[in-house]
């Protein structure tokens, strides 16, 4: 029998080190089996049968708390001036001030002065010490150890006032670096929070309605929500009763309530606006499209991006080879010089200025704020891997229906020939055929009749010709609706309106002709409209260094040229199959190298999965979409292509700046050596310092829109 696979929601973990020794600690409880600590999500999976305990006791280090990731607990908002660590800094501060004071009256290392900057460093470096000589016994050489060493060997060469007022400005460091991630992984909490754990339900017992509010964990799918309005919908499902706007904003990053009656599909954690509805429970709270999105995002925030990869490397050697460069500081200069103390003092200051923590966190910050805040407007990038690649793509394919267009034809033009009927009789008359009809057009017909509010007539008598076209009988008169072809076989079409459908067909329009048993009563054109922010989308791509877009569709050569014409798309290939679709994509990868493919994640799945990023609208509800491509948009909406592909390209530029940062601001630290004024206040200034810069640059990513 196989161990349960257990996760668990982490507080308190800020220091990417820090989450790197609580899972090396979790991996050596007995019970445990296998161990992955996503430290982007805050997140733990265990493999085993470890206790809440026991995990607590192996975070206990660092205060890390543990708790089971499907229990909501109530955490309590501690004021920042109220948290513990951040009171002892402030004490710690206080006895430096008195410290400093004190050594104007009396002179510098008095007995005095030194003890109450010996209290400064005892309280504000208690729980650093601890964990520090713990690290040191085990070889482990984090920024804890490294502090420890620093302060423990600056008092034993006099240097009290350093080590207490580096003491303070860790502990100042740490608490930054605490809110700053913190803040970082708003997006995932924020997601978490949006469904209600609690939900008014319907069951009928003893022939009558009751109603009870219950757990979301204990709701079927079969299920009644009543969802009164201002309320948050529970569960995802289909309405069947009411009428509603519902804003999905969190779901989907429409910013407009999107109007809901008996059969449409609402999601969890959307607001009900306006109407109470009643909604039939489709699926459990742990298969909700939020709790997808959330697991999707926190997947992504673990993954490690390439350029992660390579800093996690370079931080595996980095740290030895810090503390060799320390011990040759402190060594050779003082054999040389004889002045042991100036240059052992050098040595530990390398120490501090040398811990990795800036270039650790440099990537992973950037990484999980980017996906966090595409999340919060709508859009899923499943990993740090694919928003590296998505700045890469040279060249954008994209699929015409339901992309480029709506995917719904429309009625665009009613043409009546002779003077016996008005447009919209002739609109009755062909609607009335087309009610009885499968064929897609059919629906368009339809759709226009409804929107003038026509009167459409029975018909009796229908007849479908396959491939050509239907008839029946109108008000005693017989309609025909079919292919030019079809008709010029029944009656004799004018030239004049012959001239009219080319002219129609000519803009990649569908034209169906009307007649009865002796003439001709008139055209509809049909065209599947373009969405209108399509031409202001390529526009974007185009001035957002895409070198090439193109259109990959299965309709006539002719209907794609003019519609590539008019988005002034630079490559139209028609006719294709699926297969030719995927043949396209490589050709276009040979050319291009980095090609992206936006489709709707069903038709489109072999061009999609062979792309370097697929892209997917309208994941909302759409399984295929969500399984198919590595970003998906979740509304139906284009225009998140340029905010996500500007978001990436603001993500990598952030990454190599964090990583340039970290190191640079150490290596000028370390340079100040040479001449000997590298002191221990100036290595933890740059130390914080590049800590905090690399997280403040990474969260500027929450403000790409």
């Amino acid at each position: 029998m196989g161990q349960k696979t257990e996760q668990y929601r982490l507080e308190n973990l800020s220091c990417a080190n820090c989450a790197a020794k609580f899972e090396r600690n979790v991996r050596e409880i007995d019970t445990v089996e296998d161990v992955l600590l996503n430290f982007g999500a805050a997140k733990l999976t265990v493999t085993g049968t470890a206790t809440l305990d026991q995990l607590e006791a192996a975070g206990a280090f660092d205060g890390i708390k543990v708790s089971r990731a499907n229990e909501r607990l109530m955490v309590e908002a501690i004021p920042f001036y109220k948290r513990k660590e951040n009171k002892l800094a402030a004490f710690a501060l206080l006895f430096v001030l008195i410290g400093v004071i004190c050594s104007f009256v009396l002179h510098e290392g008095h007995i005095i002065v030194n003890s109450l900057y010996a209290v400064a460093i005892v309280v504000g470096g208690y729980s650093t010490f601890i964990t520090g000589i713990k690290n040191l016994i085990h070889l482990e050489f984090d920024m804890k150890t490294l502090i420890t060493i620093a302060i423990i060997g600056a008092a034993i060469i006099g240097e009290w006032q350093e080590a207490a007022i580096v003491i303070f400005l860790f502990a100042v460091s740490e608490a930054l670096e605490a809110y700053s991630m913190n803040k970082a992984r708003q997006s995932i909490s924020q997601l978490i929070d949006l469904a209600p754990d609690t939900a008014t339900i319907k069951r009928v017992q003893d022939g009558h309605n009751d109603e009870k509010v219950v757990p979301t964990e204990m709701i079927q799918v079969g299920d009644i929500l009543i969802v009164r309005p201002g309320q948050k919908i529970a569960m995802d499902g289909v309405v069947i009763t009411g009428i509603s706007t519902v804003n999905q904003a969190a779901i989907t990053g429409e910013p407009l309530p999107v109007a809901k009656q008996m059969g449409d599909p609402v999601f969890a954690g959307t607001l009900n606006e306006a109407g109470a509805l009643e909604v039939k429970v489709t699926k459990r709270v742990e298969d909700t499209t939020i709790a997808k999105i959330i697991h999707l995002v926190e997947e992504a925030q673990a993954e490690k991006a390439p350029s992660q990869k390579f800093v996690d490397r370079f931080a595996k050697y980095y740290t030895p080879a810090i503390i060799v460069v320390a011990l040759l500081v402190a060594i050779v200069p003082s054999i040389i010089t004889g002045d042991w103390l100036h240059w052992v003092y050098q040595g530990l200051a390398v120490l501090v200025v040398g811990c990795p923590c800036a270039l650790v966190i440099s990537t992973p910050v950037a990484i999980v704020t980017a996906i966090g805040n595409a999340a919060r407007n709508g859009v899923l990038i499943k990993g740090g891997v694919y928003l590296e690649e998505l700045a890469r793509i040279k060249a954008v394919a994209f699929d015409k229906t339901g992309t480029l267009t709506k995917g719904q034809p429309e009625v665009v033009a009613i043409e009546i020939e002779g003077n016996t009927d008005n447009a919209d009789i002739l609109l009755a008359k062909i609607a009335a055929v087309e009610k009885m009809s499968q064929h897609p057009l059919a629906r368009a017909v339809l759709a226009k009749a409804f929107d003038k509010k026509i009167l459409i007539p029975n018909a009796v008598d229908f007849q479908s010709v396959t491939g050509k076209g239907a008839y029946a009988s109108v008000n005693g008169e017989v309609i025909y609706v079919g292919s030019v072809k079809w008709i010029q076989s029944i009656v004799t079409i004018p030239e004049s309106l012959l001239q009219r459908v080319q002219q129609h067909a000519s803009s990649g329009h569908s034209v169906i002709v009307a007649a009865n048993e002796e003439r001709v009563l008139g055209i509809l054109s049909i065209a599947d409209q373009l969405r209108p922010e399509s031409k202001e989308v390529i526009a974007a791509l185009h001035e957002n260094d895409i070198q090439h877009t193109v259109m990959l569709t299965g309709d006539e050569s002719l209907t794609a040229k003019k519609i590539a014409e008019q988005l002034h798309i630079n490559d139209v290939r028609a006719n294709l199959l699926p297969q030719s679709k995927l043949q396209a994509m490589k050709d276009l990868q040979q050319q291009y190298h980095s090609v992206a493919m936006v489709g709707d994640g069903v038709n489109d799945a072999p061009a999609l999965a062979s792309a370097n990023i697929g892209i997917a609208m309208g994941g909302a509800g759409t399984d295929a979409a969500l399984e198919t491509a590595q970003i998906v948009f979740m509304a139906d909406d284009l225009t998140k292509l340029p905010y996500t592909m500007k978001l990436s390209k603001k993500a990598m530029k952030i990454i190599k700046q964090n990583i340039a940062f970290a190191l640079g601001l150490k290596l000028i630290a370390l340079l100040l050596i040479i001449p000997g004024w590298l002191t221990l206040w100036i290595a933890i200034f740059a130390d914080m310092g590049a800590t905090l810069l690399v997280i403040l640059n990474a969260l500027r990513l929450l403000k790409v829109k």
